[in-house]
């Protein structure tokens, strides 16, 4: 019977060193892994802020970006630089950060262009999508959030989010005084975006 107890515990501890050499563990009870925690946007602009939250199951990769864009400040001192009141806010430029540059505003990106992931979300207001030139895979750092139900634009741009809290700071941004070509008469800045758990927002 010792001989036998003394067996049985020499397999154990092999099985067991065993499993950690290939990284399993065959006692821990087979658990599946804990999803990555929810994450939202807070908007901090000149006007107040506004919270986005995220559409990874249809716009993935474009979420990713966004949120890689905004971890780097990349968003941060830049403004809504066109603004057309029942149809959306645009920002996201990089030129926007210099008022010299205004001419040239609107042509902004980080550096290089993502593909398109459109998808079956509407635009409706307060849905946050992807603005680009002709080309659908032209996106690369420039958004604009919906103010009005421009859902002509559904399946030729991304849409990537949703606005859940601030629907009186897109209407403060979506109904200022504006210039052509929409621009808006008093800069509408964007002082950040910072990315932070869901459930750390009341």
């Amino acid at each position: 019977m010792k001989n036998l107890m003394t067996i049985c515990a020499l397999s154990l501890v092999v099985g067991l060193a065993t499993a950690q050499a290939e990284g399993t563990n065959p006692i821990a009870s087979k658990t599946e892994s804990k999803p990555a925690a929810k994450e939202v946007a807070v908007i901090k602009t000149t006007e107040g802020e506004m919270v986005v939250e995220f559409w990874p199951e249809v716009a993935p990769k474009t979420v990713e970006n966004f949120k890689t864009l905004s971890k780097k400040g990349f968003y941060d001192g830049t403004a809504f630089h066109r603004v057309i009141k029942g149809f959306m806010i645009q920002g996201g430029d990089p030129l926007t950060k210099d008022a010299g540059k205004e001419s040239a505003w609107g042509t902004g990106d980080p550096g290089y262009k993502i593909k398109a992931e459109f998808n079956a979300r509407s635009h409706t207001r307060g849905v946050l999508s992807m603005a680009r030139s002709q080309d659908p895979d032209s996106a690369g750092s420039q958004f604009f959030i919906c103010h009005g139900n421009p859902t002509f634009l559904d399946h030729n741009y991304t849409t990537f989010g949703k606005l859940i809290k601030g629907d009186d700071v897109l209407e403060k941004i979506a109904t200022t005084a504006t210039h052509p070509p929409d621009r808006p008469d008093k800069r509408m800045g964007v002082e950040s975006i910072k990315i932070v758990p869901a459930d750390s927002i009341k």
